[in-house]
């Protein structure tokens, strides 16, 4: 359940489900170029800190996106994610996820997760290839029998879906009119609206700065309580970095907050002697 929680605030997307009937794609102009110029700049790298309920620590998620050498204008992210605390001598983690991007909309065309679970380090390694055009993804499981699921169109997974959240050009009807994130995930592509609740101040490492606060509509099941549970928070700049990310399940909270932050191409983003996330809330 860890990981997947984790991977979930980090992604938006894990169990949502959709009513659209018509089929929707992330258009160029939702997205914001200088926003995805400073994610993509091949130099960004997060450190995140998840609690449970209270602040318990019981995680962390590191992330970093990387050029290709040998493939010009494509991009991998890397992320890992490591139990700790209490958590750690329950049920130890140590997981690492990697996606192949490319395109000026940045869409998959490789993900590979390696979970690494349980006292007895149990391995489980999870491989997907997109063909973006053809509306294909092909899967696999460890090295088993490959399988095929078609798309009804282009979508994301849940790496590369929060880093495009990140870039979404929000106006100011957001709330009213969502833009649209599609994602493959768990062999289906969903459309998850996510819209722009407000902007309000919020401490980080950072300091206290102007942010963006904003949500996925979706609906839950199992371990995710209702819809409209989970809020980020994203630095309202050219970066776009999230600061925090919060999401209400079935017994308390789980609460992502940005604890390192490195780019280079976003020298105005630098950590305050001080500064502190937010508490509580």
């Amino acid at each position: 359940m860890f990981p997947r929680a984790c991977l979930f605030l980090l992604s938006l997307l894990l169990t949502a489900t959709t009513a659209a009937a018509a089929v929707r794609e992330l258009l160029p102009s939702e997205v914001l170029p200088h926003a995805l110029a400073v994610i993509f700049s091949g130099q960004e790298q997060l450190h995140y800190e998840i609690t449970w309920s209270g602040g318990i620590k019981i995680g962390e998620v590191r992330m970093a996106v990387v050029p290709v050498p040998s493939r010009p204008g494509d991009f991998r992210i890397v992320a890992s994610v490591r139990s700790s605390g209490p958590l750690e001598s329950f049920y130890p983690v140590n997981d690492t996820f990697q996606c192949l991007v490319s395109g000026d909309m940045k869409l998959p065309l490789g993900y590979a997760v390696l979970q690494v679970e349980g006292h007895g380090n149990r391995r489980t390694l999870r491989e997907s290839i997109y063909n973006q055009k053809a509306r294909v993804v092909r899967y696999r499981k460890n090295g088993g029998p490959e399988t095929l699921h078609s798309m009804s169109g282009t979508a994301y997974n849940e790496i590369a879906a929060f880093l495009i959240t990140r870039a979404l050009n929000f106006s100011a009807d957001s709330a009213h009119k969502p833009l649209v994130v599609p994602a493959f995930v768990d062999g289906r592509r969903h459309e998850v609206r996510v819209r722009l609740m407000r902007q309000e101040p919020r401490r980080s490492i950072f300091g206290t700065i102007p942010t963006l606060k904003v949500q996925p509509i979706m609906q839950f099941k199992g371990l995710y309580d209702k819809s409209g549970s989970t809020v980020l928070w994203i630095s309202d700049d050219r970066c776009r970095v999230p600061v925090e990310i919060k999401s209400r399940i079935a017994i308390g909270a789980l609460v992502a907050r940005l604890s390192e932050y490195r780019n280079p191409a976003c020298p105005e983003l630098s950590v305050q002697k001080g500064g502190r996330p937010e508490e509580g809330d």
